[in-house]
C-alpha cells in the first residue's frame, strides 16, 4: 500500500488508499488506483475542473450524480467545462485515472464516443460488468487494488496498439504542457492540420488545439495551488499575459486564478487531475 489514510471531524468519516498500478500499466494510469470511503454529515456537492484524462470510477457505494445524471459505476470523457458532481454524503469506490490513449487501448473504444459525456461502466465494458461485483466482495483496499492489476492486464492484453502519428502527438503535446504549436507538429509529422486533427479527435477524444488547452490549464493550475503568483503562472504556461490566464481560468471554470489555490476542486478525491 502507498497510501492509506483515515480521519474523522465534525463533518464525517472518510478512508483514502492510493497505490500505484502494476509496472506494464504504469504508462495508461495517471497517478495510481485511488480507493476512497466517506460518511459526510450532509449532502457534497463539487465542481469538476476539466484535465487530461479520462476518469473510470468502480462505485462501492451510493450513486452519485454527474451533471444531474444518477450512476454508480462510470467512465467520464475529456471535457472543456466544468462538471457539477452531488452526493448524499456517502461515497465508496475505487478511482483511475487513464490518459486518453491508456483508455483508448484498455476501454476498447474510440474517445469520441466518450468526449464530454459521463457513461456508465456497463455501457463501456458490456462484456466486463463482473469488475464493480467483483470488487464488492472483496474487503481490503490492497486486494481490491490487486483485482484492478488482474483486470486491466489482462484487458491490456488484448489491446490493439494507438495509430503512431497520434501517440506521438499526444506524447510532444504532454510533453510540451500544451505549449507546442499545432503548426510546428504538423510539420513534424508531415501531415496536414485536418489529418491529425480528425485521427487526433478519434483516438483522444479532442483535436489537439482543444486538448492543449486543456494541459495549459491543468499546469497551471498546479503552478497556482504550490502558490506561484499568476503572472508568473501565465508566462511559464505559454499565456499572452495575465488577463488572457484569467480569461482562460474563467471559461473552464475554475474562476480567479489568484483564489484558485485555496478554492479549487478538481475532482472527486479532491486532487488526482492537476500534475505540473
Amino acid at each position: 500500500m502507498r497510501m492509506l489514510q483515515r480521519g474523522v471531524t465534525e463533518h464525517g468519516s472518510w478512508e483514502y488508499a492510493l497505490r500505484a498500478p502494476h509496472p506494464l500499466l504504469a504508462p495508461y494510469v495517471r497517478g495510481g488506483y485511488a480507493g476512497y470511503r466517506q460518511e459526510m454529515h450532509a449532502p457534497v456537492r463539487r465542481v469538476e475542473l476539466p484535465h487530461a484524462g479520462i476518469v473510470l470510477i468502480v462505485g462501492l457505494g451510493p450513486a452519485i450524480d454527474v451533471d444531474g445524471a444518477a450512476h454508480r459505476s462510470f467512465v467520464a470523457g475529456l471535457y472543456d467545462a466544468p462538471a457539477v458532481v452531488t452526493d448524499d454524503g456517502r461515497q465508496a469506490g475505487v478511482q483511475i485515472n487513464l490518459t486518453p490513449l491508456g483508455a483508448r487501448m484498455l476501454l476498447g473504444l474510440p474517445m469520441r464516443e466518450l468526449a464530454r459525456r459521463t457513461v456508465a461502466l456497463q455501457d463501456v465494458l458490456a462484456n466486463d460488468r463482473a469488475i464493480s461485483e467483483r470488487l464488492a466482495t472483496l474487503d481490503s483496499w490492497p486486494a481490491r487494488f490487486d483485482a484492478l492489476d488482474a483486470f486491466l492486464l489482462d484487458r491490456l492484453e488484448r489491446a490493439a496498439p494507438p495509430r503512431a502519428d497520434v501517440a506521438y502527438a499526444w506524447s510532444r503535446l504532454s510533453e510540451a504542457h500544451g505549449r507546442l504549436r499545432i503548426g510546428a507538429l504538423t510539420q513534424e509529422l508531415g501531415c496536414s492540420r485536418r489529418h491529425l486533427s480528425a485521427r487526433f479527435g478519434e483516438e483522444v477524444g479532442m483535436a489537439p488545439k482543444a486538448f492543449a488547452r486543456i494541459l495549459r490549464f491543468e499546469r497551471a493550475g498546479a503552478l497556482l495551488a504550490r502558490g506561484i503568483a499568476p503572472a508568473e503562472v501565465s508566462a511559464i504556461c505559454g499565456y499572452a499575459d495575465q488577463p488572457h490566464l484569467n480569461r482562460e481560468f474563467r471559461a473552464l471554470g475554475a474562476g480567479a486564478p489568484a483564489a484558485f489555490a485555496t478554492t479549487a476542486v478538481t475532482n472527486i478525491q479532491d486532487g488526482l487531475a492537476f500534475a505540473a
